[in-house]
C-alpha cells in the first residue's frame, strides 16, 4: 500500500528547519505485514527531542529514514503468528521491541533487549526486515516505528493493548514521554513516598518524571530548568519550588530547599552540565538517575571519594527500565484515577505538512509535547 510520511533524508542543524526542511512528506510503499508483524493506522505521534537527535546528527541513524516513534493507532491487519491482536485493537507502539529470549529479557529488563537494541541502530524491524520503499529502494524504519506516517508496519513485541475508551492522542504520550520519565522515578529510581526528588530538565519526559514524583509521593518535588516559561508550568503541575537553572547558585538552592540535598535527582535535559547539577542536588547515600541521551562520547568528571564515601548511586535510565506490557496499564490507570495527569503535557497539535516548524519549537523549547494527529 501507498502512505504518506516523513523522510530524513539528509542530516543537518541548519536553523530554522522551516527553511532547511530536512524532513520531506513524501508518498511511501509499505509492504503488507510480515511474520510476528502488524500494520497500525497511526492516529497521533508526539514530537520527542529522540526525533530531533537523529535530524540535527547527535544521534546518527542509517538514512533515508521515516522519523517518528511515540504514537497510538489502531490494527489494520496482522501477519501470520500474530494471534492476540485483531483489526480494531487501539495500540501504543513501544520504541525498544524486545525479543522475549536474550539475557536481559530473560531478567525482565526487556527495555535492555539486546537484538531490539540492534534492530534499531540498524534501522530495521526486530526481524531485521525493511517494510518501506521508495523509488529507489529501501527506506529505513525510526526505532522499530517510522510513526510520523499514516500507517506503520510494526513488530508484535513493539506493540501494547490499550483500552478503547483511552483518546489516542493522549495515548500516544504514554509510548515514550510517560514511560520513559515516570519510569525513571518509580521504576529505575524506586522513590518512595515521603522522599524528596528534583528534576532537571523540563522538557515532555521531564515533566513527566515531575509528575511521576508526585504520584509517588514526593514530599519535596523540585523543578529546574532554563526557561522561565516551563517552570511556570512546572509550577501550575504542582511543583514545590522551581529554580532557574541560569542561577550560578542551583546547586546550593537545591541543597538548602532539602536540608542537604534531595534523595533523588533525575537529570533529563541530555547534557553533561545538567547531569553535573543533578549529582551536586543529590544528598549523601541519594541516587543520581540520567535518562538525557547527549551526543555519544559525552563524558562526566565526579568525585570518586564522594562516591564511595557518600554511599551514591549514578543510575542510567532507558525508557525508564520498563516492562511496557505491565507499565502503561498502570500508568494509564494513574492518569484515569487523576493521579497523572499527563493529557496537560500537550502543548500544540499540528499537521504533519508543519512538522519541520515544529521541530524548531521544540528545538527552541517552546514546546513540551506536539501531537500530529492523522
Amino acid at each position: 500500500m501507498e502512505i504518506r510520511a516523513a523522510v530524513l533524508r539528509n542530516r543537518t542543524a541548519t536553523r530554522p528547519f522551516a527553511d532547511s526542511r530536512p524532513l520531506t512528506i513524501e508518498t511511501l510503499t509499505l509492504d503488507a505485514p510480515g511474520r510476528d508483524e502488524v500494520l497500525v493506522r497511526i492516529a497521533a505521534a508526539g514530537l520527542c527531542h529522540s526525533d530531533l537527535s537523529v535530524i540535527d546528527g547527535a544521534r546518527p541513524r542509517p538514512l533515508p529514514m521515516a522519523l517518528g516513534h511515540e504514537a497510538a493507532g489502531t490494527v489494520v491487519a496482522v501477519g501470520p503468528g500474530v494471534d492476540d491482536l485483531e483489526p480494531g485493537d487501539p495500540v501504543v507502539l513501544v520504541f525498544m521491541p524486545s525479543c522475549g529470549h536474550c539475557v536481559p529479557c530473560a531478567e525482565g529488563r526487556p527495555a535492555l533487549c539486546e537484538p531490539g537494541a540492534r534492530a534499531n541502530g540498524d534501522g530495521t524491524l526486530l526481524s531485521g526486515a525493511i517494510r518501506l520503499q521508495d523509488a529507489a529502494g529501501e527506506v529505513h524504519h525510526h526505532l522499530g516505528c517510522s510513526a510520523f506516517a499514516d500507517h506503520a508496519i510494526v513488530s508484535r513485541r513493539s506493540l501494547v493493548k490499550i483500552d478503547a475508551d483511552l483518546p489516542l492522542d493522549i495515548a500516544a504520550l504514554f509510548g515514550c514521554a510517560v514511560l520513559t520519565g515516570v519510569g525513571a522515578v518509580v521504576n529505575t529510581a524506586g522513590l518512595r513516598a515521603g522522599q524528596t526528588a528534583a528534576v532537571i530538565g523540563l522538557g515532555g519526559v521531564g515533566l513527566a518524571a515531575l509528575l511521576g514524583t508526585l504520584a509517588a509521593g514526593a514530599a519535596q518535588a523540585i523543578a529546574v530548568d532554563l526557561s522561565p516559561e516551563k517552570l511556570a508550568v512546572a509550577r501550575d503541575l504542582g511543583a514545590t519550588a522551581t529554580i532557574d537553572a541560569r542561577d550560578s547558585d542551583a546547586v546550593a538552592q537545591v541543597r538548602a530547599l532539602t536540608g542537604g540535598g534531595v534523595d533523588v535527582a533525575l537529570e533529563m535535559a541530555g547534557s553533561a552540565a545538567a547531569l553535573t547539577s543533578a549529582w551536586g542536588m543529590t544528598r549523601r547515600g541519594g541516587t543520581t538517575v540520567t535518562a538525557g541521551l547527549p551526543p555519544a562520547g559525552t563524558a562526566l568528571p565526579i568525585d570518586i571519594v564522594g562516591l564511595v564515601a557518600e554511599e551514591r548511586t549514578l543510575k542510567g535510565s532507558y525508557i525508564g527500565t520498563c516492562v511496557p506490557a505491565r507499565d502503561i496499564p498502570r500508568y494509564i490507570a494513574l492518569y484515569r484515577a487523576g493521579r497523572l495527569p499527563v493529557d496537560r503535557l500537550r502543548s500544540h497539535t499540528v499537521p504533519l505538512d508543519r512538522i519541520n516548524e515544529a521541530f524548531d519549537r521544540l528545538a527552541d523549547g517552546h514546546a513540551i509535547r506536539q501531537i500530529i494527529r492523522f
